[in-house]
């Protein structure tokens, strides 16, 4: 498993190796939150090939943006990947900010 401390990530997919085959999931790791609305580049991209899914687990705090087909994860403390045959694990630590 590898651990990351980083503020946000984005959650993106790019063509796999082949047409027939599964997506590569493409991992943008940020010191900021909301990169996408400064055109932030990525302290580091991590690029997971042949992934089938990606679930997120004991996360919170999730946008999903239509405009550009992106997963947004903000205020975190760490983000954990675990990849177990076809499968990209997410998980990690949140602040959360208070709720009005």
């Amino acid at each position: 498993m590898e651990t990351y401390k980083v503020k946000s990530i984005t959650i993106s997919r790019k063509p796999g190796e082949n047409k027939d085959g599964f997506k590569t999931a493409f991992i943008g790791l940020f010191t900021d939150n909301n990169p996408h609305l400064k055109a932030k580049v990525p302290l580091k991209v991590l690029e997971f090939k042949n992934t089938e899914k990606v679930r997120i687990r004991e996360l919170r705090n999730i946008s999903y943006y239509l405009a550009g087909n992106d997963i947004v994860i903000n205020d975190l403390l760490k983000v954990n990947f675990d990849v177990k045959k076809n499968v990209l694990t997410i998980t990690g630590e949140q602040e959360l900010p208070e709720l009005d």
